[in-house]
This record gives C-alpha cells, sequence and structure tokens, in this order.
C-alpha cells in the first residue's frame, strides 16, 4: 500500500503508527490459518506453482526461498481452505520480500486455477476438483517504481570518521538490507571507537508525497568512551588462571573493542580445555570509565579416546586408538599417547606393521601463541620398497605467526634398522625440522570438507645420518592444496556444494645420492597420498629384475578432484594425479605416471567417509591394475 506524503515507513514499508495493530493482526491469521489446516487435514489439496519471473535473478530466488506454497508443496499436505490460507500468507511474506528490495508499491497476485484469493466460491470449486488433478497456482508480480535513497541524515552527535562508514548515498536503490547494514555498521564503528554503549536505532524512513525517493535518518546516542576494567573468569575447574590469563592479549586499561574481546574469545577456544567460551561486558562504566569484562568458560572432558581405521589395496588395512589427556597438570597442557596396527594384508607390504608414539605438548610455552611438543615413537614397516624398525624422537618449538601463517623449527633423532634389496643397514640421524604453514580455510579441523583456500608447506630439514655409508644432506618439500567453490564462478550452482580441488608437491635431497641417503629419507611416490591408482611408493626406479622400489632425490606430483555434494549426506569426486620420482626436478615424459579415478562420499559430524576407486593409465610391473581407497576425510 502506498504511503501519503510525509508519512513514515521502517525497512519493510509498515507506517510505525500501524505496526502494533497490523502484528496482531497477522499473528491472528497465522493462528486461525494453521487451524483451518489442520481441521481439513483429512482433505488433502494436491498443487503446482508457478512462479513468475521479474527479471532480476536475485529477487526471484529470494521469492521462491520465501514462498510457503513451494517450500510446503511436497513436506505439508493441505485442504482447499488451507491452501487458499497458505495463499493470502503468501502474499504477505512476497510482498514484504519486494519491498525490502526497494519496491514498496508492488503488487503480488495470486490465482487459483485462475480464480483470485478474494473468490467466494474459490473454496467450494478446489473441493469438487477430481482427487487426481492439481490445483495450479500461479504467482505473478507488478514491481511498479523502484524507490530510491534522496536525503541520509546521522542524528546525533559523532565522530567525523564514523560518518563515512555509513555507505549510503544519495541516488541508491532503498534496499532494505544495505540501509540496516549500515546502522550496523555505525554501531561497530562506534564501539571499536570505544563507545561500548552506543545506541543507534532502526532507520527511519520518509516518503516523498509525489517521487518514488526516500528520505533516511539515523538516531545515534554515541555515549562516552570506555576503556578495558577489570579481566574476570568464571567457571574455572581444573584450568588454572593464570593459564587462561597468559593465554589472552587482552588487558586492562586498554581501549574498549568488541573485535578485541571477541579475538580474546577465540584465543581461549584454541586452548582446547574448554567446550564453551561466553563473554559478559558490566553494564556499566565506573567512574574511571572503564568497563569489567568477564570469560565464562566451561571445561572439556579431560579424557578423550579416539579409533581410526583405514583400508587401501596397496596398504592394506589399518586400525588404531589414541588416548589423550586434556589438561595433565592444569596448564592445557596435553599427553597424547596412539598406537596402530598397519599394513594388513596389502599388496605393497610384506608383514604386518606397527606405529606407537607419545607425544607433550605444552601450550603458550615462553610467550603466546609458542608451544613445546616433546614426542617418542617406534615404528615397524613392512613394505615392498623396505623393512624398517625405528626408534624416533622429537622436540618441536611451533609459533603462530598470525591466523594464517604458522612456523616451526625444532631436533629430530631416530635410531633405525633398514633392509631393503637383501642388505641390512643400520642408521642414525639427527636432523634440524624447518618449517613454515599457511591456511585460509578457515576450517577447526584437517578432517572437515575445505570449500575454499590454499593449504601451504614448505620444510627443509637438514640431518646428519651416521652409518654405512655416513651422509649429509638436505630434505626440501613444498606442499600445496587449493581448492575453489564453483558458485564463485557460476552463482547458479549453490554455494559450498561443488568445489574444485588442486594439489602439488615438490621435493629435492640435496647433499647425497639416491644410494647414500637412507631408503626411509629418499622419495617415493604413488598410493593416496601422490598417485591413485599406483601401488605405493611404485612409482620410480626399480632394481634390477625386480620389482621392489629404490627410491629417488626429486618428487614432482600434483592432482585435481572436482567434488560435487547431493543431499545432505552424500558426494561424489572424479580425480586425475600424475607424477614421477627421479634424480633431478625436471619433467621427463618417460618417467612421468597418470592416474584417473572417482569416488563416493558419505558426509558425518566428524568429516566425510571416503570411497575412492582408481585406475593407473600405465601399468607397472608388479603393481595392481586397480586400487581402492577407504578413510576418513577428503584424500587432501
Amino acid at each position: 500500500m502506498r504511503q501519503t506524503a510525509g508519512s513514515r515507513i521502517n525497512a519493510f514499508g509498515i507506517p510505525r503508527a500501524k505496526r502494533p495493530a497490523i502484528v496482531g493482526i497477522l499473528v491472528l491469521c497465522f493462528v486461525l490459518a494453521a487451524a483451518m489446516d489442520c481441521a481439513q487435514a483429512a482433505d488433502a489439496q494436491a498443487y503446482r506453482v508457478a512462479l513468475a519471473s521479474t527479471g532480476d535473478d536475485d529477487i526471484d530466488s529470494t521469492l521462491k526461498s520465501a514462498s510457503e506454497l513451494i517450500s510446503l508443496g511436497s513436506s505439508a499436505t493441505v485442504s482447499p481452505f488451507g491452501l487458499i490460507a497458505r495463499a493470502r500468507r503468501d502474499g504477505d511474506r512476497l510482498k514484504s520480500v519486494l519491498e525490502s528490495y526497494g519496491y514498496y508499491t508492488s503488487r503480488v497476485d495470486i490465482t487459483i486455477d485462475g480464480a483470485p484469493l478474494r473468490d467466494l466460491d474459490l473454496a467450494d470449486r478446489l473441493q469438487a476438483l477430481p482427487k487426481e488433478r492439481e490445483a495450479q497456482v500461479a504467482i505473478a508480480f507488478e514491481l511498479g517504481p523502484l524507490y530510491h535513497l534522496r536525503d541520509i541524515r546521522i542524528d546525533g552527535a559523532v565522530p567525523a570518521d564514523v560518518r563515512d562508514v555509513l555507505g549510503l548515498h544519495p541516488g541508491d536503490p532503498a534496499v532494505a538490507s544495505q540501509v540496516v547494514a549500515a546502522g550496523a555498521r555505525v554501531l561497530s564503528a562506534l564501539q571499536e571507537r570505544g563507545y561500548a554503549f552506543a545506541r543507534v536505532d532502526p532507520p527511519v524512513a520518509d516518503e516523498d508525497a509525489k517521487l518514488p525517493l526516500l528520505d533516511v535518518t539515523f538516531n545515534v546516542a554515541s555515549g562516552a568512551q570506555v576503556r578495558i576494567g577489570t579481566i574476570g573468569f568464571a567457571g574455572l575447574v581444573r584450568v588454572r588462571e593464570a593459564t587462561a590469563r597468559r593465554r589472552l592479549k587482552l588487558r586492562t586499561g586498554a581501549r574498549f573493542r568488541p573485535d578485541d574481546i571477541e579475538r580474546a574469545r577465540r584465543d581461549l577456544l584454541d586452548l582446547g580445555v574448554f567446550a564453551s567460551v561466553n563473554v559478559q561486558v558490566g553494564p556499566d562504566a565506573d567512574p574511571q570509565g572503564a568497563v569489567p569484562v568477564t570469560f565464562t568458560v566451561r571445561e572439556r572432558p579431560r579424557h578423550a579416546v579416539n579409533l581410526t581405521a583405514a583400508y587401501s589395496t596397496d596398504l592394506g588395512g589399518s586400525s588404531g586408538a589414541s588416548w589423550t589427556d586434556r589438561n595433565l597438570f592444569g596448564r592445557a597442557d596435553q599427553l597424547i599417547v596412539a598406537g596402530s596396527v598397519t599394513n594388513i594384508d596389502g599388496k605393497a607390504t610384506t608383514g604386518i606393521g606397527y606405529d606407537t608414539s607419545v607425544k607433550y605438548i605444552l601450550p603458550d610455552f615462553g610467550r603466546p601463541d609458542q608451544s613445546l611438543q616433546v614426542s617418542a615413537g617406534a615404528n615397524h614397516q613392512a613394505l615392498q620398497a623396505y623393512d624398517q624398525r625405528a626408534r624416533t624422537g622429537a622436540v618441536t618449538l611451533t609459533r603462530r605467526l598470525t591466523s594464517r601463517w604458522t612456523a616451526s623449527a625444532g631436533v629430530s633423532a631416530a635410531d633405525e634398522q633398514i633392509i631393503q634389496d637383501g642388505v641390512t643397514h643400520d642408521y642414525t640421524l639427527v636432523g634440524l625440522p624447518l618449517g613454515l604453514t599457511y591456511d585460509s580455510t578457515d576450517l577447526a579441523s584437517p578432517l572437515d570438507d575445505p570449500r575454499h583456500g590454499i593449504r601451504a608447506a614448505a620444510s627443509v630439514t637438514p640431518t646428519v645420518s651416521i652409518g654405512k655409508p655416513n651422509a649429509t644432506f638436505m630434505i626440501s618439500q613444498i606442499k600445496a592444496a587449493a581448492y575453489l567453490d564453483m558458485h564463485d564462478l557460476l552463482a547458479a550452482l549453490p554455494a559450498g556444494r561443488s568445489v574444485l580441488a588442486a594439489r602439488g608437491l615438490v621435493g629435492l635431497a640435496q647433499g647425497a645420492g639416491e644410494f647414500s641417503l637412507p631408503p626411509d629419507q629418499r622419495f617415493y611416490a604413488g598410493g593416496s597420498g601422490t598417485i591413485r591408482g599406483y601401488n605405493y611408493q611404485s612409482v620410480g626406479p626399480l632394481f634390477a629384475n625386480t620389482t621392489d622400489p629404490v627410491g629417488g632425490t626429486a618428487v614432482l606430483a600434483g592432482g585435481l578432484e572436482f567434488r560435487q555434494r547431493f543431499g545432505r549426506s552424500y558426494g561424489a569426486a572424479v580425480y586425475v594425479d600424475g607424477g614421477q620420482v627421479s634424480s633431478s626436478l625436471q619433467y621427463l615424459p618417460n618417467v612421468f605416471r597418470i592416474g584417473v579415478g572417482a569416488g563416493l562420499r558419505y558426509y558425518t559430524p566428524i568429516g566425510p567417509i571416503r570411497f575412492d576407486v582408481a585406475v593407473p593409465t600405465q601399468r607397472i610391473p608388479g603393481s595392481n591394475s586397480l586400487q581402492i581407497y577407504i578413510g576418513l576425510g577428503q584424500a587432501f
């Protein structure tokens, strides 16, 4: 309904003076309509909806999403009387959608079998329809003129730079969401400048008497600037308060900024010992202009047990378990004990192996965002490439540089015995691993399904090998994976449902030749981590007259995968992988291998369960013609 000259309307075109009455009438109508639906549910009326286009894809999509006639058509049966009531509700809902886009004099016309909803005989005609016949519902729109903004004002004293964040200009379309968002930006800007108790009222719009123009006013009360006062904690049980305080970068006396407080809340969650962290800001500032902030936490269960299982044709089955103490000494420090059985009946294995480890992780070691990890382990790998028994240990210091960048440095040691090509070697390895990682996928767990962003890691490990022969060498690797939501390229595709993923690996060993390097320090390719379709470690040089891999001093591998989700829990993927292992980083067509495959996904709260099948495009002697991979989480 068109407003009279000078009348005030809210963002959805309802006169402010009439809002309580209209809300009451709408609530009463909805209650009566629901009662009619229930009372007549025994005589369900099937129907089909034809929604006319407005000429704007964005508006059409929003109208479709808002329509109960469409969303409830197949899931909630309705009687003839209920169908009419549902259509009337849709008229109001769709009119509100059009007004939110700036079409305040728009009209929604809904007919059922060609008759308008006001037709008194419509219900009788619907009841007389044969049971198998669907009623035809047609929804058409008359948009009318698009309203634009004319005069935009802020009433109230605010800093000049805050006015600049409003982001509205005369001549802009009067789109409700943009006008409301402008008010939210003003409020956020005031709070970030220390006005903790600022208030921005809902915008008031005045309509021109003759032209499709709106004057918009924001009433703002900034209040006084305040600082962070006393910082308190509630809900701590086993976690020491000193541990929680050391984690925070928020300080008493600093300017009040909601972003800083939210960052502090997330930092506490990142400790891994809290199930939830909530923030309560005091209702008033003290006489010194400080406002207290309290973090209310709920601690996670102290102990956790995780079970794992996986299967692939080449490596066979594996299963394992880990036990974690999340808060060993009350410092959010973790003790993780893990063990697994591996290589159960694999085509690229020669026997059953095991892997055991103990890790101790101390967060905020020396400074916030820096952790210390001490680990020790023992493993046995019975692979076609070599048979290894090793005892390992490492100390690693990890620092989070930014929300996306992380650096690490440490020292590692291993005492191992390796049998390859019938010859036994004993090695003692001492390394200085250095690493840098980048992650813009914004995921809480590596098992979550990445839909955008990049994961990358670069590492350099100078190593001294004491054995026969002795060697000093350096292993360098760069791994990267990128994810593109196809919705960003094709807006017609639903967001997060179609994802293109790519990965790459480059590795180089310098300072020693193939046979000077311990076999487990050489590069291999083939398997789920590099080139699916080929047996684990089977791509690369082979020993003479055998199918046993030698390994190499350089690796180059990559893959491209398209992932598509179906419904709520299902998905599929198709992919191609390729790569080579050689003595130098160069493309060698005669040793480059390509595998292709497809798979299914079942999405669970802890990550997708993956079932992949892949085949090599060129058979390698002793390798399978088909590989199967089953595991938790995407391949990369």
